[in-house]
């Protein structure tokens, strides 16, 4: 656990993650509240990059949970390995006839075999799926649940009750409660409304796209190769793009994409025609190119406005 934001930030900053002082004193907030975090924003810009730089910052396993539609507790929680249980079965096959042997009743075996259920339907096979792996992880974990906003709302209720109390009743086994409780995030692209009683039980950050100086350093950051002239030019370019009415605006995960492929073409300098032909790493409608080719059109020195001389 770090004991201020400010080494958190440190931490992070050391993960490759450019955290603002928002993100740095409510994840500080999240460890000592021991609360779950609900992390919302437009898709790519960090939030699951967030919960993967914080596993490393703080040295803990992370667990992740992909949220989709349809997703059931059984895909969440826990399974039982029938198929194994069937081996054992098999396997032991001959020790369970020798057990039977004398009993003079279908009901008396029946009552033997009861009293065996413990051995069938034990830890052994039982397959832990994210969140129970995350409950009984013997050491503190960071939890993240990608994508909330996918999942069906009854499966929503469902994640409040196990976030409530960090325990799961197995009706073969028992109650299994949480030795230490893992630090949790859940993401949303808000792509429908979550509950209020979700929100009620979480500490709450929005992750929007960075200022200009904020993306800049990310792009030196993860593409350090990218020349500065370069690198400027593209932030600018992005930041321009995002003030369209686009369908889709660029992503930070798809400015740091666009970086990599000027660096792969060894583009020196963003000129119009390298912008142009390189503009789907960025926009992924036609819509959305042709209103990016407008603006360029009309703006000639916007983004390319360092057009090699």
């Amino acid at each position: 656990m770090t004991n201020t934001p400010g080494q958190l930030d440190t931490a992070l900053k050391a993960q490759q993650y450019i955290p603002s002082e928002e993100i740095c004193t409510v994840m500080f907030l999240a460890q000592q509240l021991q609360k779950p975090v609900l992390v919302e924003g437009p898709a790519g810009v960090g939030k699951t990059e967030l919960a993967k730089a914080l596993a490393a910052a703080l040295g803990r396993p992370l667990i992740r949970l992909q949220c989709y539609e349809g997703l059931d507790e059984s895909k969440a929680l826990y399974e039982w390995e029938y198929s194994k249980q069937m081996l054992y079965t098999q396997l032991l096959s001959g020790k369970l006839q020798q057990m039977l042997a004398d009993a003079d009743t279908l009901a008396a075996a029946a009552d033997r075999i009861a009293k065996e259920d413990d051995v069938f339907f034990s830890m052994r096979f039982l397959l832990q799926r994210p969140l129970l792996r995350a409950i009984l992880s013997p050491e503190p974990a960071v939890l993240l649940i990608d994508e909330i906003d996918r999942a069906d709302s009854e499966f929503e209720a469902f994640l409040l009750e196990v976030l409530s109390d960090f325990q799961v009743s197995v009706p073969e086994i028992g109650t299994l409660v949480a030795t230490t409780k893992p630090l949790v995030l859940l993401t949303s692209n808000n792509t429908r409304e979550l509950s209020e009683a979700l929100k009620r039980r979480c500490l709450y950050l929005f992750i929007g796209y960075p200022a200009r100086a904020a993306e800049l350093e990310i792009v030196r950051l993860k593409v350090p190769a990218l020349g500065a002239q370069i690198a400027a030019q593209v932030v600018e370019a992005v930041q321009s793009l995002r003030g369209l009415d686009l369908r889709k605006a660029p992503s930070v995960a798809e400015t740091i994409d666009w970086a990599r492929a000027l660096l792969a073409l060894n583009a020196s300098a963003l000129t119009r025609d390298v912008f142009d032909s390189t503009l789907t790493v960025l926009l992924k409608y036609e819509g959305d190119l042709q209103k990016a080719r407008q603006m360029i059109r009309r703006e000639p020195r916007k983004p390319a406005a360092a057009d090699a001389a």
